[in-house]
């Protein structure tokens, strides 16, 4: 017994003078703001607080960028290099095969969509739309139609109209907007038969057309109030939904059994949400909060508050000697203010 336990002192020591003599491999990934490269140099949230940890534990490191999140996981877990940091969820499935610091950020998913989608059914849109501005169109040569119709009649018995067909034109409409609107006007009634029954049709005719504007406005805005926005989790059904394959958000959507389309990275399904194949994404708040006060900045907005929250850690292979090195930086680094530091840097004041 006490030979074995020499044994294994002797090869933990072997290990860490191994260590000692080769840098950390660390995996990342590129999620903005825990992980990205701005001006050929590794930044973010997750990074920063890696080299205050690197710092504390006195590691020299080296960071490997992932394509792919999947990727990334795979590294850990197969051996191949030390550990891993950017916006990994702690989950159970995920501490089977391997093991978590503590918590290194509270988050958790949140819903993203086309700025001009939010806010729900918009009168203004309404009246924009190609159905109302059709009827618009519509009722406005109605009333032109009407109002030189009606000049034919009674050009010569009513001196309202006693003038050229160009000079009669708007006087012509004028007159018969105020027919539809008011009633008419009591000093120009029609004075021919012709003109009489024509002009009782155009007032019965009126109730109609306004009757069939108001209810076209009507019908569109609850056509869009239906179908064109999301407010909630509930509004995603039948949408055009997004997010990362195998991540927390897809494993969401599908317990709630909401149709999405699965990208293979952060990039792509940008990409498909800025080229108008979603109506909405569902993925993790911070990046989806950071992406729309950057570039997405006018084109996207964030709706309502954090649903599913979660935390994120740093993972490390099954068994490794560094989780509990790390967790004590990590209370060191909280303990002293640096880790408030860090997150006011990237997101503001703790709320």
């Amino acid at each position: 017994m006490i030979r074995a336990f020499l044994a294994l002192c002797i090869a933990v020591s072997v290990w860490a003078e191994t260590l000692a003599a080769e840098p950390l491999k660390v995996a990342t990934v590129t999620r903005p703001p825990f992980s990205h490269v701005e001006n050929d140099t590794d930044t973010g949230f997750s990074i920063e607080l890696l080299r205050q940890i690197a710092n504390r534990l006195r590691w020299d490191y080296t960071i490997e960028r992932k394509k792919t999140f999947g990727e990334m996981l795979d590294a850990v877990q197969d051996g191949t290099v030390d550990l891993a940091i950017a916006n990994i969820s702690i989950t159970a499935e995920r501490e089977v095969v391997m093991d978590f610091s503590q918590p290194i950020f509270e988050a958790g998913l949140q819903i993203m969509v086309p700025a001009d989608q939010a806010g729900g059914p918009s009168l203004f849109r309404a009246i924009l739309s190609r159905d109302v501005l059709a009827a618009v169109g519509i009722a406005f040569l109605a009333l032109v139609g009407g109002g030189m119709l009606m000049w034919i009649l009674e050009r010569r018995a009513q001196p309202y109209f006693d003038r050229p067909a160009r000079e009669a034109l708007f006087p012509s409409f004028w007159w018969a907007l105020n027919l539809v609107v008011n009633g008419g006007f009591e000093e120009r009634v029609p004075r021919t038969p012709f003109g009489r029954l024509f002009g009782v049709i155009l007032v019965v005719s009126s109730l109609f057309l306004v009757s069939v504007f108001v209810a076209k406005i009507t019908s569109v805005m609850t056509v869009e109030a239906i179908s064109g926005s999301v407010n909630g989790i509930n509004d995603l059904y039948g949408k055009r939904v997004g997010t990362i394959g195998g991540s927390t958000a897809a494993g969401f959507l599908q317990r709630r059994e909401i149709d999405y389309s699965a990208y293979e990275g952060l990039d792509e399904l940008i990409e498909g949400f800025e080229g108008g194949e979603l109506d909405a994404v569902v993925f993790d708040a911070p990046i989806l909060a950071y992406y729309a006060n950057h570039d997405g900045k006018g084109r996207a907005v964030t709706l309502g508050g954090v649903f599913l929250r979660e935390n994120y850690g740093t993972l490390f292979p099954t068994g490794s000697p560094l989780t509990e090195d790390v967790n004590q930086a990590l209370l060191a680094l909280r303990e002293d203010g640096t880790y408030d530091t860090i997150y006011r840097k990237w997101f503001g004041s703790r709320q």
